[in-house]
C-alpha cells in the first residue's frame, strides 16, 4: 500500500506574504481611522484618509516585499556561484566536507563517505546547497509573486474599515471599526494557522492583542491631539 501524507512547509512563503499583507492591511488602516476620528476630523474625510492609507500600504508592502525577496535570491545565487567555483577547484575535499556533515548527523565515516560520493555523482552543486548552504527550492521566493501577494492581501485587509466607513454613521465608527477589525484579525489569524497546521487559539490570540494595542494607542493619540474641522 503506498504511504502519502502531506507537509504544511511548501505553503509557508505564501502563507507569510497573504497573512502579513492582510493584518497589515487591517491594523494599519483600521488604526489610522480610528485615531483620526478620535481627534475630532469631520466624517467626510475619513475615507479619504483610508483610501490613502490602502494606496500607500499597498505600494509600500509590495516593494518592500520585493527588495527583500530579491535580496535574499541575489545573496543564495552568489553563494551557489562560490560554491560551484570551490568544486571546480577542490572536488576531493568538497567530498570530504559534505561527508563531515553527514557524520555529525550520525552517519559512520565509511557510510558518510559513500553516501557523499553517490549525491555528488548525481547532483553534487544541488548536494552542497542543501545540506552545507541550507538552500533549498523550497526556501527559494519569488520577488513578483510575493509583492502581488503582499499588495493584493494588504489591500483586501485595508478594505474592511474603509466599508465600515462609508456604511455606519460617524457616531458609531470608532467601536464599529475595532469590533469588525479585531473580528477579521481573528479569523485570518485562525485560517492562517489551520492552513499552516499551526495552532488556532495561539495565532488567533497573537493578532488580537497586538492589533488592539495598536487601535487603543491610535486612539488615545487622536484625542490627545483633538482638532475640529
Amino acid at each position: 500500500m503506498e504511504y502519502n501524507h502531506e507537509h504544511k512547509a511548501e505553503r509557508i512563503g505564501w502563507i507569510r506574504a497573504v497573512v502579513l499583507g492582510a493584518n497589515d492591511g487591517i491594523v494599519s488602516t483600521a488604526s489610522l481611522v480610528v485615531g483620526i476620528a478620535a481627534s475630532g476630523v469631520a466624517a467626510d474625510h475619513l475615507f479619504l484618509v483610508g483610501l490613502a492609507a490602502l494606496v500607500a500600504g499597498a505600494m509600500s508592502m509590495a516593494a518592500g516585499e520585493y527588495v527583500s525577496v530579491s535580496s535574499q535570491t541575489d545573496i543564495e545565487r552568489a553563494e551557489l556561484a562560490l560554491e560551484q567555483q570551490h568544486l571546480d577547484e577542490n572536488w576531493t575535499a568538497e567530498v570530504h566536507e559534505l561527508a563531515t556533515i553527514y557524520r555529525k548527523r550520525g552517519l559512520d565515516s565509511e557510510l558518510a563517505l559513500t553516501v557523499a560520493k553517490k549525491l555528488m555523482e548525481v547532483d553534487p552543486l544541488g548536494s552542497h546547497a542543501r545540506d552545507e548552504l541550507g538552500i533549498t527550492e523550497l526556501a527559494q521566493g519569488n520577488p513578483l509573486q510575493a509583492a502581488l501577494f503582499s499588495a493584493l492581501s494588504f489591500s483586501a485587509g485595508a478594505a474592511l474599515p474603509l466599508i465600515t466607513v462609508l456604511l455606519f454613521s460617524v457616531e458609531n465608527l470608532i467601536p464599529t471599526i475595532i469590533v469588525i477589525s479585531l473580528g477579521s484579525l481573528v479569523l485570518l489569524g485562525g485560517v492562517s494557522a489551520h492552513v499552516g497546521g499551526a495552532s488556532k487559539t495561539k495565532a488567533a490570540l497573537r493578532v488580537l492583542i497586538w492589533g488592539a494595542l495598536a487601535m487603543l494607542v491610535s486612539m488615545g493619540i487622536g484625542q490627545l491631539f483633538e482638532v475640529t474641522v
